[in-house]
């Protein structure tokens, strides 16, 4: 399985997840159990964020830092920033 298929799968998996959270408050469930969904959800939107960025930091910035220049600055810099909105959410 490529890492494109296991996103795939695990955002799959989340669209699921957001279904359900549609049916429990159309069915008005107990909001505690709804805001433990909500935080599974979270968690795993996370966790492919974070693989995504690993993939994007060791091979895209990996590359651009060997060439070096501007072009490995703009990575860096471009890296850093999706960190930032990473920590911020």
């Amino acid at each position: 399985m490529t890492a494109k298929d296991d996103y795939l799968k695990r955002l799959r998996r989340i669209e699921g997840q957001s279904r359900g959270l549609q049916r429990m408050v159309e069915e008005e469930k107990y909001c505690i159990d709804i805001l433990t969904q909500v935080s599974a959800m979270t968690k795993a939107l996370q966790a492919v964020a974070m693989g995504l960025l690993e993939d994007h930091i060791s091979h895209c910035v990996v590359d651009a830092a060997i060439a070096g220049g501007p072009e490995a600055e703009a990575k860096i810099k471009e890296a850093t920033d999706a960190i930032a909105r990473l920590v911020r959410s």
